[in-house]
């Protein structure tokens, strides 16, 4: 089997990706100036729509029969997009996909505002389909995800936290809604318990898979690529894995450096950690940990009939992990 490339994947779901996009124009409509204007912002932001593709490849892997498969997968990117206006104003981001943040364009009241509009529009869309089962999956994820960015406000300036704490922020916080797009789509599709349980696995692992290499490339990343200031993860004061990991096994002065820029949120000391983790081995962990989630979302995914929806699923598992930005 040849890797498919994200160019091709992109190729593949694009009829599926250009409905999802016509279902989140329609929904985001307002006769509200501001709220159209900031959705329509963040929204074309150019960001990767990985999530919504994920959820219309499984359900293209998975018989391809509902109606309903781009109108959730919608709700999936409208929900996403509400928590990064949450998260750039609990942050104070400036930038994010390679420009300003709405916040520091629209002010943070109107970010919050329009974070909270998408997520009750995300919640009319997903009543529409009138599936119970739709609405527990998606309210569970709701509240995980938030849960999750407690847990991570919690862990702010915390030198102490450990690598469980933080494997248990991003269950949560990141892949919980990934694992909430595929577990979707076999719902949609009719699935059994067993399909079902399998399709949420591959989205958790695939979720974790993403957000570690986010973790490395917040010290490794060009601006230009990742489309936001490197440390930022530093200057807010987050312990990320490659940090916890350089505090429990690099060399005294590596553990001191780093420990010291988490407590005391000093984006300042960014080179000197960064060498810290370097040398530490920090990121090549990270990098092992983010591979090992990626072939457990393909081994989870073996069972289902070849075609070139499964392929593309088998390749976004890598691709999570190859990517530079």
């Amino acid at each position: 089997m040849t890797l498919l490339t994200l160019d091709a994947i992109r190729q593949l779901t694009a009829p599926d990706m250009a409905a999802v996009n016509t279902v989140i124009e329609r929904k985001l409509r307002s006769d509200v100036a501001l709220i159209n204007e900031l959705s329509a912002y963040i929204i074309h932001a150019g960001g990767k729509r990985f999530r919504p593709m994920v959820l219309m490849l499984a359900a293209r892997a998975l018989g391809g029969r509902s109606p309903w498969a781009a109108q959730l997968a919608a709700v999936v990117e409208l929900i996403h997009t509400a928590t990064l206006l949450h998260d750039d104003v609990v942050d104070d981001s400036s930038l994010r996909r390679g420009r300003e943040t709405a916040n520091a364009r629209f002010g943070n009241a109107a970010s919050v505002l329009t974070g909270d509009f998408l997520y009750s529009r995300a919640f009319e869309m997903m009543v529409e389909v009138q599936e119970p089962r739709v609405m527990a999956i998606l309210a569970e994820a709701t509240n995980r995800i938030a849960e999750g960015e407690v847990l991570q406000l919690m862990n702010m300036g915390d030198a102490a936290v450990t690598e469980a704490r933080y494997m248990e922020v991003i269950a949560r916080k990141t892949a919980t809604l990934f694992a909430a797009a595929t577990q979707l789509a076999a719902v949609l599709e009719g699935h059994d318990a067993a399909t079902e349980a399998a399709l949420t696995a591959y989205g958790q692992h695939l979720g974790t898979a993403f957000q570690l290499i986010d973790d490395v490339l917040d010290y490794t990343g060009d601006e230009a690529h990742t489309g936001k200031h490197l440390g930022d993860d530093l200057a807010e004061g987050k312990p990320t894995l490659p940090l916890i990991y350089t505090m429990s096994h690099g060399d005294a002065a590596s553990a001191d450096c780093v420990r010291r820029a988490i407590t005391e949120q000093d984006a300042s000391a960014l080179t000197a950690v960064c060498q810290a983790i370097e040398q530490s081995g920090a990121l090549a962990y990270t990098a092992r940990l983010a591979q090992n989630e990626a072939e457990q979302a393909k081994a989870t995914i073996a069972f289902l009939p070849e075609s070139p929806f499964k392929n593309a699923l088998l390749a976004l598992a890598d691709i999570a992990v190859a990517r530079n930005h």
